[in-house]
C-alpha cells in the first residue's frame, strides 16, 4: 500500500487544499472570495443608509451619461453631434465619467431591465461597492506576493474593517472607487517592473487611464510611480546612457500614452473644445471652493487648513490595532531600508560592487517597500498644505489606506513569527490554532467598531478618543451631506408626522428627499420645504455651523424642545422639532 493511501482523511484533506508556495490562480480565488463577501455585506446594509447630497447629482448625471452610450449603440453616429454630446455630459462635468457611467449602466440593467434590485439606488450604488471589493482583492494579492498570504489576508481584512471605508463604500460616489483604482494602478505598475513583461506595462497604462477617468486624485499618481520606476530601472537606464541610448521603463511610457487615451475615449465631453475643457477641469480642482468643516471645536470656512487635521483624524477614525500593527510593519521595513543603504554605502567606501545577494528579510524585486511608502506619502501629502480644503474629512485620503493596511499586515506577520519563536514546543496543529486566535484577536475590534458605526459612519470615532461621544466632546465633525434625514424619517416622521405635513429638511437636498419618497423610505404625503417658517416639522442635522439653524427653528416654530432626537451612543445626530 502506497504512502498517500495510509494517510488519514484529515491529512488527505489538508494535502488537497494546501496552497502551493508560489502565488497563482488560487490566490485570485481567495481575493475574489474576499471581494464577494464584502460586497454582499455592503448590499445587505445599504438600505438603512440615507442619501448624501452628492449622490443625487451622480444618479442623474450617471443616467444621462449611460443613456447617451446606449443611444450610440442603438442609433450610431446620429448622437455624435456636439449638441447631443454636450446635453448628455454637461451635467457634473467637474468630475470624470467612468463611475457615473457605471452607476447609470447598473441602474438600467440591474433595476430597470432585469429587476434584480427593487430600489434603483441600490443598483446605482453597486459599482462603487464592487470597487471596494476590488481594493480588498488587490491588497491581498500585493501582500501575498511581497510578504506572505497571511500578511495579505490580514491587510485585506483591516482595510475593509475601517469604519470610514465601510461607510463610503456604500455610496455612489468616487472616494472608494479612486482608492481602488489608485491601488490597482500601484499594483499593476509594480508587477510590470517586477516581471519585466510588456503585457503588464500595457495594463499599467490602461489602469492609469481608468484611474484618471475616476477622479482627479489620479493626477498625483505619477509623483509616486515615476521615481519608483526610475529607481528600479536605474541600472538598465545608466547602461543605455553609456551606449548613448535612452531607455525608459515601459510602464511609464504606457501610462503616458495609454492613460490619456483611455480618459479621452471614455469622456465624450472632451471630444469638443478639448484643451479649454481640460484646462477648466484642472482649474476647478486647483481652486476648489472651501466648504466648512468642524475640527476640534472650530469651524474652518477658509484656508489656512490646520496641519494637524490629517494625523488627528487618522488616529481618531482608524482602528487603533490597525495603526499599532502599521507602526510595527513600517518600522520593520524602514529598518530593512536602512540596512540596505548601509550595505551599499560600505561597498562604495571599499570601492566594491554592491552585493545584491546579501540576505534580506523579503524579496526586493520591484522595490515594493519604496512603492508602498511613496503611494501612502503621495496620498496624504496634499493635506499638509495650508490651502488644501478639508471639507471631505477622511474620504479624500482614502487612497493611502491600502498601503497602510499592507504595512499592518506585515506587522501581523512579524507578531505571528515572534509567537512561533516564543512557543517552540507547541505542536503544529496547536500553533495553527494559536495563529487563528491571534488573527481573531486582531480583527475582532475593527469588526465590532465597523459594524457598530453603521449607519452613522461619519459620527463614529474609535475608543482611543472615546468613541462617538468622545469625538463629539473633542469637537470633531459629526456628519455632513445631510444623509441622516432618513434615520429621522424611519424613527419619527413615518410614525408621528401628521398627514400632509410640511417638513424643513435642513441640509438634505431635494433630490435626496425625492429618492427617499420614491423608494418609500419616507412617507409620500409629506412635503419638503426649505424654510423653517413654512414647516410644521423641522429637522436639524447636528454640525457646528448648524447651531444658527437651531435658533431659527426655535423662533419660527415657537419651541426649543425637540419632539424627537436621533442618537448614536447618546450623541445627538438629528433633532426633530414639531410646531406646537
Amino acid at each position: 500500500m502506497s504512502a498517500p493511501e495510509t494517510q488519514s482523511w484529515p491529512a488527505r484533506l489538508r494535502s488537497a487544499i494546501a496552497l502551493p508556495e508560489s502565488v497563482g490562480w488560487r490566490d485570485h480565488v481567495i481575493g475574489a472570495g474576499l471581494a464577494a463577501v464584502y460586497v454582499v455585506w455592503l448590499l445587505a446594509t445599504a438600505r438603512v443608509l440615507g442619501f448624501p447630497r452628492d449622490e443625487g447629482v451622480y444618479f442623474r448625471a450617471g443616467s444621462q451619461y449611460f443613456n447617451w452610450w446606449h443611444a450610440l449603440h442603438e442609433r450610431g453616429s446620429d448622437v455624435m453631434r456636439r449638441g447631443m454630446i454636450d446635453s448628455a455630459f454637461s451635467d457634473n462635468h467637474e468630475h470624470p465619467p467612468l463611475m457615473k457611467t457605471l452607476f447609470g449602466a447598473s441602474a438600467y440593467f440591474f433595476h430597470q431591465k432585469w429587476e434584480i434590485f427593487r430600489d434603483p439606488t441600490t443598483a446605482f450604488r453597486l459599482p462603487a461597492m464592487c470597487t471596494a471589493g476590488l481594493a480588498l482583492w488587490t491588497t491581498y494579492l500585493f501582500g501575498a506576493r511581497v510578504w506572505s498570504r497571511r500578511a495579505g489576508l490580514v491587510a485585506a481584512f483591516l482595510l475593509g474593517l475601517m469604519p470610514r471605508v465601510f461607510f463610503h463604500a456604500h455610496l455612489a460616489c468616487f472616494d472608494v472607487p479612486i482608492m481602488a483604482m489608485w491601488f490597482w494602478c500601484i499594483y499593476v505598475n509594480w508587477r510590470a517592473l517586477e516581471t519585466g513583461k510588456i503585457t503588464w506595462a500595457i495594463a499599467a497604462g490602461v489602469v492609469y487611464g481608468l484611474a484618471l477617468a475616476t477622479k482627479h486624485n489620479a493626477w498625483f499618481l505619477p509623483v509616486a510611480l515615476i521615481p519608483h520606476a526610475l529607481f528600479v530601472r536605474r541600472g538598465a537606464m545608466l547602461a543605455a546612457l553609456k551606449r548613448f541610448r535612452i531607455s525608459l521603463p515601459a510602464n511609464l511610457v504606457a501610462m503616458a500614452i495609454l492613460g490619456p487615451l483611455v480618459l479621452f475615449a471614455s469622456w465624450p465631453y472632451l471630444w469638443n473644445d478639448t484643451r479649454p475643457r481640460l484646462q477648466w477641469w484642472f482649474d476647478f480642482h486647483m481652486h476648489h471652493e472651501y466648504y466648512n468643516i468642524e475640527f476640534l471645536g472650530k469651524n474652518y470656512f477658509d484656508p489656512p487648513s490646520p496641519k494637524s487635521y490629517l494625523p488627528v483624524m487618522v488616529l481618531a477614525t482608524v482602528p487603533s490595532i490597525t495603526l499599532l500593527l502599521f507602526a510595527v510593519g513600517a518600522y520593520d521595513r524602514a529598518k530593512e531600508a536602512v540596512r540596505r543603504l548601509d550595505a551599499w554605502a560600505r561597498s562604495r567606501l571599499r570601492r566594491e560592487a554592491y552585493d545584491a545577494t546579501v540576505p534580506r528579510a523579503t524579496d526586493t524585486r520591484g522595490e515594493p517597500d519604496l512603492l508602498l511608502a511613496l503611494s501612502l506619502g503621495m496620498a496624504v501629502a496634499p493635506f499638509f498644505l495650508s490651502h488644501t480644503p478639508i471639507f471631505g474629512g477622511t474620504k479624500h485620503w482614502l487612497p493611502a489606506y491600502p498601503a497602510l493596511a499592507l504595512f499592518a499586515g506585515r506587522g501581523f506577520d512579524l507578531a505571528a513569527t515572534a509567537m512561533r519563536a516564543a512557543l517552540p514546543r507547541l505542536s503544529e496543529p496547536r500553533f495553527r490554532a494559536a495563529q487563528v486566535a491571534l488573527f481573531a484577536s486582531v480583527v475582532a475590534a475593527p469588526l465590532a467598531e465597523t459594524a457598530h458605526s453603521h449607519p452613522f459612519g461619519l459620527s463614529a470615532y474609535v475608543p482611543l478618543v472615546g468613541g462617538t461621544a468622545g469625538g463629539a466632546d473633542l469637537g470633531l465633525n459629526r456628519q455632513f451631506w445631510g444623509y441622516t434625514t432618513q434615520n429621522a424619517a424611519a424613527e419619527y416622521l413615518n410614525a408621528k408626522a401628521p398627514s400632509g405635513a410640511t417638513v424643513f429638511i435642513d441640509d438634505t437636498t431635494w433630490d435626496a428627499w425625492s429618492h427617499m419618497q420614491n423608494e418609500k423610505r419616507v412617507r409620500g404625503d409629506l412635503r419638503a420645504t426649505g424654510t423653517p417658517s413654512d414647516a410644521q416639522i423641522a429637522l436639524v442635522q447636528h454640525e457646528l455651523h448648524m447651531n444658527e439653524v437651531d435658533y431659527t427653528i426655535w423662533i419660527a416654530l415657537g419651541t426649543d424642545a425637540p419632539a424627537y432626537i436621533v442618537r448614536q451612543d447618546g450623541v445627538p445626530i438629528v433633532s426633530v422639532y414639531r410646531r406646537p
